[in-house]
């Protein structure tokens, strides 16, 4: 529920009405706006609290929010919010690439990528150092040190880093080295993690479970959000499906879907989407029509010898090319690149 308050409202007018609510059992958040303040009301079944509080001085109306994500969705906060990380920002006007390998696997190959992605234009590195695998025998990174590497890569470049992060017991660890968090899409529900990283202070990035519907996505967002972080950035993965074709099927269609339900920034990662580096830069270019706030794209100097993931990562040579064809669509259509 939303208490909505008069512009003129008093500071003490205000701390009544979120005393009220929280002697009813119900947790207030203060939410400025443009033009008023406004109360939201969190906990089961809030609008209980309707009759108690629309007669208060101050109060304007209290009105019931009816989607069951309500802090991420637009019913709450109208305004488009920007997520900030380390200086690039998601959610504003500009349309920011990510880049770099699927797997941290050595300094060599981890410092010549983020060289190269930084001079194509992307500006942020990512870079797995704990990768979450079907097969337990295949490569699931350096752990530690490679989060070492990413630290090093950072200082040389002056890209932030996004790394994943696997288990609660590791978020303190990853995010004292990485400039923000990602949850990938086998933890999308894992819901102590989410809580995790929602307190541990790092902005997130949100993949989009295998088989999530958009309700389920958000309420992942949610968990997160509860706990007092709002720089929440949704990354649309592709989904599971009954196609063998490619890897996933890139849902796009979320992405203008997403900005009418949320206020999140959205982004889209046309590799693990795929599968496939072919695919990657038309539906890279797909994604920035559609209206999203960047990409994710995964680049290795040898894809072919990639101890992860090499069919999707493309070679230094095409993510320029990419990056050139991304800044033409960009313009035609009045955007550009952070």
């Amino acid at each position: 529920m939303l208490i909505l308050m008069r512009a003129q409202a008093t500071r003490p007018e205000i701390d009544a009405v979120l005393d009220h609510v929280r002697q009813h059992g119900y947790q207030p958040i203060e939410l400025p706006g443009a033009e008023r303040l406004a109360i939201g009301v969190l906990g089961s079944n809030p609008i209980g609290v309707r009759d108690h509080v629309v007669g208060l001085p101050g109060v304007v109306d209290a009105i019931p929010v009816s989607k069951p994500y309500k802090q991420v969705g637009r019913e709450w906060q109208p305004e488009r919010t920007v997520v900030d990380v380390s200086g690039v920002r998601f959610g504003g006007t500009e349309f920011s690439v990510i880049a770099g390998p699927c797997a941290v696997e050595d300094e060599a190959q981890l410092t010549s990528t983020a060289r190269a992605v930084r001079a194509a234009g992307a500006v942020m590195l990512r870079g797995g150092a704990y990768k979450p695998r079907t097969n337990p025998y295949s490569f699931r990174g350096l752990g530690a040190a490679g989060l070492e590497l990413l630290v090093r890569a950072r200082e040389e470049t002056g890209l932030p880093v996004v790394t994943e992060v696997l288990t609660p017991a590791d978020v303190e660890l990853v995010a004292d080295r990485a400039d923000m968090l990602q949850v990938g899409t086998r933890n999308a529900q894992n819901f102590s993690l989410l809580e995790a990283v929602g307190q541990a202070g790092r902005p997130v990035m949100l993949k989009r479970g295998l088989s999530n519907t958009v309700e389920e996505w958000l309420l992942s967002a949610e968990y997160v959000v509860s706990q007092g972080n709002r720089d929440v950035v949704l990354c649309e993965r592709g989904v599971r499906t009954f196609e063998t074709a490619t890897r996933n099927t890139l849902d796009l269609s979320a992405v203008p879907l997403v900005r009418s339900l949320s206020h999140l920034p959205i982004v889209v990662d046309p590799s693990h989407a795929t599968g496939h580096r072919h695919l990657v830069a038309p539906m890279s270019l797909a994604a920035l029509a559609s209206g999203a706030d960047g990409l994710m794209v995964e680049v290795h100097p040898n894809p072919d010898e990639a101890l992860s993931d090499g069919p999707q990562s493309l070679t230094f040579e095409q993510f320029g090319e990419l990056m050139d064809e991304l800044r033409r669509v960009a313009e035609a259509l009045h955007r550009s690149l952070s």
